[in-house]
């Protein structure tokens, strides 16, 4: 039998991932039925207690409303009074996340509309803020967009033509 490495270098294993020849021991392992049906701890521990968690892709923050939420609670979380104790620190992160309302919730959700929005209609991260900006009464983007973008010099120009001029 052939001897496996523990794990690749960098935790980076090969694309295209063969049961019949695996790369590690750490890749077989992570694919087997037994560790892949497994919930984790945090799912186990948030239904005991009656919630339901809901895992999102990774994001930038931009694109996932639930992340502004947090960046908006963590900022009021800073606002209290440091503590050592364990009650007064889940009593402030309590406090901050409730402090969200649900009409901020919901703005934070538009913007990230808007920001995929902008990401189909082909605009890039600076150009998606400056639309995101303009349009913010708006859900989407008009389709006029890139029209805009070049009236206010927001275009960049192609590679091709800037190396000919």
């Amino acid at each position: 039998m052939q001897s496996l490495r523990s794990e690749c270098k960098g935790f980076k294993c090969p694309k295209g991932f063969d049961e019949r020849k695996p790369c590690c021991c750490r890749r077989l392992l992570y694919n087997q039925p037994d560790f892949v049906n497994v919930e984790s701890r945090l799912e186990t521990m948030c239904k005991a207690r009656g919630y339901q968690v809901v895992f999102l892709p990774k994001f930038h923050c931009e694109l996932n409303f639930i992340e502004q939420c947090w960046g908006a609670a963590k900022r009021k979380y800073r606002l209290n009074p440091t503590s050592s104790t364990e009650a007064d620190l889940e009593r402030n992160v309590v406090s901050a996340l409730d402090s969200i309302p649900l009409t901020q919730m919901r703005k934070f959700a538009t913007r990230a509309s808007r920001f995929m929005d902008a990401y189909r209609k082909g605009l890039n991260g600076r150009q998606a803020a400056w639309a995101g900006k303009k349009y913010r009464g708006h859900r989407v983007l008009p389709n006029s967009i890139l029209d805009e973008l070049n009236a206010a010099g927001l275009v960049e120009q192609p590679i091709s033509s800037a190396v000919a001029t």
